[in-house]
């Protein structure tokens, strides 16, 4: 159990230990904080800290700085979220409550705005529409053997993609896919339409109209999309400012798995409503063991439910950071009710 004072000097050591990357001595713990204590008591306490496992030696005659225990302990327990500076609420406020016409386009410049905010990593996945259900599919006939998919659902979302058909496939061949497309999967979840791509639906295709194989598997892949939670990452070469002890091949497989979608999901996802830091090994991952994930989720009524994330040192700005986030995460849910709603 840390005493008052303990309390105090760890809380000094962790901020001034962030706000300078400096290892932290008695002297300027005694001349940034109010305790009424000497050098030397303080120098007593920080050596019962260490004992204690919270702080640590870089070595034998420097002052010191945060253990994962330490950190661990100070966001559970001492971290108070800092208030955003009025600057950085006018670019977020500016930046996402930019008109724009595809949610992808909201999803890159989140991302974006987060990384510059933060000078970390940040991950962006977007709302998922399990529960939306396809109201309307058609297909639209372009220049040059191009085909457009269209489909709609009942929150309002369009997903469209162009691609290339063999001039094989006639105009008949597309009113039989429409027709089996609608008749089939026409006022089901995006969740069964996705079960029944993969079960009924080449099965018809291939009997009623088995031109269109080929041209199938691009239209799937427009439903696989919109099943998916668009997911957007920012700022991956702002790790090259705090992986300095990481050798070359480990840089290479972090940059790898961070633009594998599988693995930032399984990073992210399945997340709870609050903010969630996990620090060094407890990400479970091999690459971060010297960084911490700090996740949140932001919930757009009726729309579903998307996660925000930040990837940065253990001895990342906590406190900064999870004010960052707070306003953001509020922020873009406005902004996405907005799109929804036009």
């Amino acid at each position: 159990m840390l005493t008052k004072r303990q309390l105090i000097i760890l809380d000094a050591l962790i901020r001034l230990n962030t706000s300078t990357g400096n290892p932290i001595g008695s002297k300027t713990i005694m001349n940034n904080t109010a305790i009424k204590a000497s050098s030397a008591t303080i120098r007593n306490e920080l050596s019962e800290l260490e004992k204690e496992g919270f702080i640590q030696k870089t070595h034998s005659s420097s002052g010191r700085i945060p253990s994962l225990k330490g950190y661990r302990f100070y966001i559970d327990h001492l971290m108070r979220p800092q208030a955003v500076a009025q600057d950085k609420m006018n670019i977020i406020s500016d930046v996402l409550g930019t008109h724009v016409k595809q949610m992808d386009d909201i999803m890159h410049q989140s991302a974006q705005l987060l990384s510059e905010l933060t000078q970390y990593t940040a991950i962006v996945l977007g709302p998922r529409a399990e529960t939306s259900r396809l109201t309307g599919f058609r297909l639209l006939s372009l220049n040059d053997n191009h085909i457009m998919a269209i489909i709609q659902t009942d929150k309002g979302t369009i997903e469209n993609k162009v691609f290339r058909v063999p001039k094989t496939i006639s105009e008949s061949d597309l009113v039989k896919v429409t027709n089996i497309f609608n008749h089939h999967l026409v006022g089901q979840t995006l969740i069964e339409v996705a079960q029944k791509l993969q079960r009924d639906i080449p099965l018809l295709i291939k009997k009623y109209a088995s031109n269109a194989t080929e041209m199938f598997l691009s239209i799937e892949s427009v439903f696989k999309e919109s099943t998916e939670s668009r997911h957007h990452i920012s700022g991956k070469l702002n790790i090259l400012d705090f992986s300095e002890n990481m050798d070359t091949k480990k840089l290479k497989s972090l940059y790898t798995m961070l633009d594998n979608s599988g693995d930032l999901y399984a990073l992210v996802d399945q997340i709870s409503d609050d903010f969630v830091v996990k620090i060094g090994e407890e990400i479970d991952h091999d690459l971060l063991k010297e960084f911490s994930l700090v996740t949140t989720t932001y919930n757009v009524s009726n729309y579903g439910k998307g996660v925000i994330a930040v990837l940065g040192p253990t001895s990342m700005a906590y406190d900064e950071t999870f004010g960052v986030l707070d306003v953001f995460r509020k922020q873009l849910t406005r902004t996405l009710l907005e799109y929804y709603l036009e």
